[in-house]
Formats: structure tokens, C-alpha cells, sequence
């Protein structure tokens, strides 16, 4: 799907949900009902696939969300690899379960500059860093994202 087919599924006055997919652990992000802004939200620390599910679902349903916009994890050439791979695969679980747009979005390079930003502008220790940046990356991907709708 693309961006622009995908702006023509969205729901109105629901939110989106932005996902840094890992297999440990996603960082989540959310959008404000008007699309606009993207807010980092928590760590998804990964259990079984149930229970992820359950969790998912429960954020839905608080954060009024209508879709979902995962980070794709490309290689520098364009390329996809097995991480891109696993993340397409649960995409697929999440269509499945939850039945609403999810847009797959080029993640290349989320994690280095929003690590970059926690260091330089921000001056979070390395663990500090490692308990936002996820959820961070994730809002990185959302907000990426949500520009791009406005134009599409």
C-alpha cells in the first residue's frame, strides 16, 4: 500500500499508531487526533506473540487509534533484508487482528539520527538513551510519516 492509498483508508478523528518493530522490544508512538503531531509513548518489552497482541490491543482502544505506521527497516540500497522481512510479517499479524490501514514506512537511518539528537542536543547518557530511544524512533518514523500524508 501506499501513502496515498493508504490516506484514503484513514478513519476520521482516530489516532495512528507508530511502531519501531524489534524482536526484544518496539518502540510505540502515537499521533494526536488531527494527524499532525507524533509523540513518543512507551517500550513494548516483546513477550509471546499473544500477549504482545493483548497489550496492542489495549492501546488501540485507549489511544483511539484508526491505523498503524511501522517502521520499515530498508538497507542503505534500497534493498530488503530478513529484519524487513520479520517486520512485513507482522504487519501482516496486526492486518489480521486488528483489520485497519497499516503503512509500511522507510525506516533508514531513524535510530542513528535520533540517537545523534539524544547525544547532542539532548546529552542523555547511554542509559538513559537506551530506555527512550525506541519509542523515540518511533515517533521519528510517525512524524516522517504524518508530513508526508499532508502532501499525498
Amino acid at each position: 500500500m501506499d501513502i496515498k492509498e493508504f490516506k484514503q483508508q484513514l478513519p476520521s478523528k482516530k489516532a495512528i499508531l507508530g511502531i519501531d518493530y524489534g524482536s526484544k522490544r518496539m518502540g510505540l508512538a502515537v499521533s494526536d487526533l488531527s494527524l499532525t503531531i507524533a509523540t513518543s509513548y512507551k517500550i513494548l518489552y516483546r513477550k509471546e506473540l499473544v500477549q504482545d497482541l493483548i497489550e496492542l490491543k489495549k492501546i488501540i482502544a485507549e489511544k483511539e487509534i484508526g491505523a498503524i505506521i511501522m517502521g520499515l527497516p530498508l538497507q542503505m540500497n534500497g534493498a530488503e533484508g530478513d529484519i524487513a522481512a520479520e517486520v512485513r510479517k507482522f504487519a501482516e499479524i496486526l492486518k489480521e487482528n486488528f483489520n485497519f490501514p497499516i503503512l509500511l514506512w522507510d525506516e533508514r537511518l531513524s535510530s542513528s539520527a535520533v540517537e545523534s539528537f539524544l547525544i547532542k542536543e539532548v546529552d542523555l547518557s547511554r542509559k538513559k538513551r537506551a530506555k527512550v530511544l525506541d519509542a523515540t524512533a518511533a515517533a521519528y518514523i510517525l512524524q516522517g510519516a504524518l508530513d508526508a500524508l499532508k502532501y499525498a
